[in-house]
């Protein structure tokens, strides 16, 4: 069955921008032998990933990935069923943000908030609706 998954994890110190490109072309080459899509956002500090595809493909990926040492303290958000893909054209899509959470897609406070939750783990109510609004602006690579 189609699902999302999203999960936010603390990105290690010695992760560097070239490992992040390196994991953002691995994932585009597998992602797209295994029909998945989504996005990375990323940060000197903090992963946030969508993933979407058949839901045993993606908890198995899930599994796979809570074991990478770029990163620690995985914590999965959502898993959902869903009628159709977010990001059906993306193996895997990205965007950096700064420390400071520079918004270049316009959110209102709450939004603001409710992300910055999400970042530290702490919300996930409206965890898919935020991402999808920050990963639609023309800023984000596919």
């Amino acid at each position: 069955m189609l699902s999302e998954l999203i999960y936010v994890s603390r990105r290690n110190i010695n992760c560097t921008d070239k490992d992040v490109e390196q994991i953002l072309q691995a994932s585009i080459r597998q992602n797209k032998k295994k029909d998945l899509t989504g996005v990375l956002l990323y940060s000197q500090t903090q992963f946030i990933q969508v993933l979407e595809g058949d839901g045993k493909t993606i908890l198995g990926l899930y599994d796979h990935i809570k074991k990478d040492r770029r990163h620690k303290n995985v914590l999965l958000i959502s898993l959902r069923l869903i009628e159709k893909r977010y990001f059906p054209s993306w193996q895997m899509g990205s965007k950096k943000i700064d420390q400071d959470y520079e918004f270049l897609t316009p959110l209102n406070a709450q939004e603001k908030e409710i992300f910055k939750q999400l970042i530290t783990g702490k919300e996930s109510h409206k965890a898919t609706d935020i991402l999808h609004k920050i990963f639609s602006t023309k800023n984000t690579t596919s």
